[in-house]
C-alpha cells in the first residue's frame, strides 16, 4: 500500500505542476463562469464549484506534503552521505534534522559565530560547547 500511495502521488503531483494542468483547471473555472446565466446563478451552480475546488484541494494537501517530505528525507540523506565522505567535516551533523528548532537554532548560531572573523571560538571548541549544552 506504501509503494501503491508514493508512486501515485508522485504521478499526481507531476500532472499537477504541469502547465496543461493550470490550462485544464482554468478552462473548467472559466467554462463554469460561462454557465452561470443559464442556471440563474442559482445555489446549486455555486455549490458545485465550490464542492469541486474544496475536494480537489483538501486531497492536494495530502499529495504536496507526502511529496516535500519524500523529497527532503532524501535531501537530507544526500547530505549526510555528503558529511560522511568528507574527512574533515563533522558527523555528529548527521541527523541533526531530528533536533528541536531550539537546539537547530542554537547550531546555526554557533556556526555563525564560529565564522565571524571577530570570533576566535575554533570548530571543535564550537562543537564541543553545544554537545555540552544539549
Amino acid at each position: 500500500m506504501d509503494r501503491f500511495f508514493t508512486v501515485t502521488a508522485a504521478r499526481i503531483a507531476a500532472l499537477a505542476g504541469q502547465p496543461f494542468a493550470f490550462i485544464a483547471a482554468a478552462s473548467l473555472i472559466i467554462l463554469w463562469a460561462v454557465t452561470g446565466p443559464i442556471f440563474h446563478y442559482s445555489d446549486t451552480w455555486q455549490l458545485v464549484v465550490n464542492t469541486a475546488t474544496t475536494i480537489v484541494t483538501f486531497l492536494m494537501v495530502f499529495l504536496i506534503q507526502n511529496s516535500q517530505n519524500r523529497d527532503a528525507g532524501a535531501m537530507q540523506a544526500k547530505l549526510d552521505e555528503l558529511i560522511r565522505a568528507q574527512q574533515e567535516a563533522r558527523v555528529e551533523f548527521i541527523g541533526v534534522e531530528h533536533r528541536t528548532d531550539k537546539e537547530i537554532e542554537a547550531i546555526r548560531d554557533a556556526l555563525e559565530r564560529e565564522c565571524d572573523p571577530e570570533d576566535k571560538a575554533t570548530a571543535k571548541e564550537t562543537f564541543e560547547m553545544l554537545r555540552r549544552r544539549y
